[in-house]
């Protein structure tokens, strides 16, 4: 099998990955500068609101801050070591898109304030009536939908080619 052959998906979702780290810093970094002054109402209740999160989802776990950057570091490196074993191109870009959210916030806990391992992740998308977040967090979770989308397809799949053959 030639490099060109192996290689193009997971070169895909690393180049997706990569994309998804440089837009969601870029964005925290516009919200860092341009929000520290206050809130900008968007429209309806979209607002953009700067906030730090040194917890998990939803703030829960704050004062976790070493240990979830560890364990985040754990789950991109096996993330991104499944990237080669993933069989489908639609694996491929949700592992991708999944790592690039993943690495985006770990950045940030790195090395944003207070100090690595400690640093807070920046969050600034807000609905009014669900938790402020970011867009490495819509990249976590638009890669976990599509990879639960594709087990769930593949699932399907099976079930009825297991039918198919039962029948002949």
């Amino acid at each position: 099998m030639t490099f060109k052959a192996r290689y193009p998906k997971q070169l895909l979702a690393w180049v997706l990955a990569a994309f998804v780290v440089v837009l969601d810093q870029i964005a925290k970094q516009l919200a860092v500068s341009r929000l520290a002054d206050g809130t900008v109402d968007v429209v309806w209740t979209l607002r953009f609101r700067l906030t730090y999160n040194s917890g998990m989802a939803f703030g829960a776990g704050s004062s976790l801050g070493p240990l979830i950057a560890i364990g985040a570091f754990v789950v991109v490196m096996f993330l991104a070591k499944s990237i080669s074993g993933q069989p489908r191109l639609v694996n491929q870009v949700a592992v991708g898109v999944l790592v690039g959210g993943a690495i985006g916030n770990l950045v940030d806990r790195l090395f944003r304030s207070p100090g690595f391992l400690r640093g807070a992740v920046v969050d600034f998308i807000d609905f009014g009536w669900f938790p402020v977040f970011n867009v490495a967090d819509i990249a976590i979770n638009v890669g976990a939908a599509l990879l639960i989308l594709s087990v769930l397809t593949d699932s399907r799949r099976g079930r009825l080619s297991e039918g198919e053959g039962d029948a002949g």
